[in-house]
């Protein structure tokens, strides 16, 4: 067990001794993790709001759906003009479809697009402060 701390403790020392030797500063890495951790962080709530939209919006399509259904088939019952309310409905049912899959492909997209963003804007501001941090301090 001692040589498994030993090994872990001379792997940091030297990362110390390289960040002293070429004057790095060790606060400034540590923030722009810290950052990096952030930034993912709100990728994954992005998305995750994204998805809970998605049930959403997908829950309810089968809401509506079940009771335009159930609907017909009372109508149904009640009377014998099935295929004219069949084919009134039909059309109707179709177009909230295609409305409801325009919706999902709209929230996901959105979502994508959200993530991408974040990343993207955490990566440029990466770029910087590398570029910070590598020149040696004076």
């Amino acid at each position: 067990m001692e040589t498994t701390n030993t090994a872990g403790t001379a792997v940091h020392k030297k990362l110390l001794d390289f960040v002293k030797q070429n004057r790095l500063d060790p606060a400034a890495i540590l923030e722009s993790r810290r950052k990096d951790i952030e930034a993912i962080a709100s990728v994954n709530t992005t998305l995750l709001a994204g998805l809970q939209s998605l049930v959403r919006q997908q829950a309810e399509f089968l809401t509506d759906t079940a009771a335009e259904l159930q609907s017909l088939a009372r109508r149904g019952q009640a009377a014998d003009g099935e295929a004219a309310k069949v084919s009134e409905v039909l059309p109707r049912s179709l177009q909230k479809a295609v409305a409801g899959l325009r919706a999902v492909t709209d929230t996901v997209y959105k979502a994508q697009a959200d993530s991408v963003a974040t990343v993207g804007k955490r990566l440029a501001e990466n770029v910087e402060e590398v570029k910070g941090i590598l020149r040696p301090r004076q």
